[in-house]
């Protein structure tokens, strides 16, 4: 009894519907709920948002950075989860992910930037088509972008017990090997805050 209690509490605390959502009268108070009741209303609670130490299973390296973004921006991170998703890869996928995207492009899928370009990079990851990333239309749509980052993450032995910048580092091959490590705790928030949306 004193167990039903206590979670009848907790529910009613979280979901806020003691007196409004008829639960103190309902299935909670008698123990059990009879299989194909549909009169009593239904506490519906947030999927779990996944642990800090699968995020970020090394703890951040250095300083971090981090930007306000933008809708676009926003619908990017969307994307980049959706593809880790679509291809089997885990959370930490996302936020390797994130961070690579966020040190390359801000989070923005950049078309060719003239004489400010870096070679032929495009795209949230400044993939290069010369390099044999894909097209440039290939390159610069988020999905194929970011399923051929992951693609080439799953490549490398070991990411998941490396540290972020070093995984994203030996995909990316870029000149600043170490500044992927400063969009950890950004991206791993990100992938917080919209992994079960």
């Amino acid at each position: 009894m004193k167990t039903t209690t206590m979670l009848r509490k907790s529910v009613l605390g979280i979901a806020g519907l003691a007196v409004a959502g008829g639960l103190a009268a309902g299935p909670l108070n008698h123990g059990t709920v009879e299989p194909g009741t549909t009169d009593h209303p239904v506490a519906v609670m947030q999927a779990d948002k996944p642990a800090k130490d699968k995020l970020i299973p090394h703890g951040v390296q250095g300083d971090q950075s981090r930007i306000d973004l933008d809708d676009e921006q926003t619908a990017n991170v969307k994307a980049i989860i959706a593809a880790t998703k679509k291809t089997g890869m885990d959370e930490r996928a996302a936020v390797v992910s994130i961070a690579t995207a966020l040190q390359e492009s801000k989070l923005e899928n950049l078309g060719h930037l003239g004489d400010r370009n870096d070679h032929d990079s495009q795209g949230l990851f400044q993939q290069r088509p010369s390099s044999g990333w894909g097209t440039v239309e290939q390159i610069t749509d988020p999905e194929y972008a970011t399923t051929a980052f992951l693609k080439a993450l799953k490549q490398v032995d070991g990411w998941q017990d490396m540290p972020l910048t070093k995984a994203a580092q030996t995909v990316q091959v870029s000149a600043y090997p170490d500044h992927y490590a400063q969009w950890e705790q950004q991206a791993a928030d990100l992938v917080t805050d919209h992994w079960n949306s």
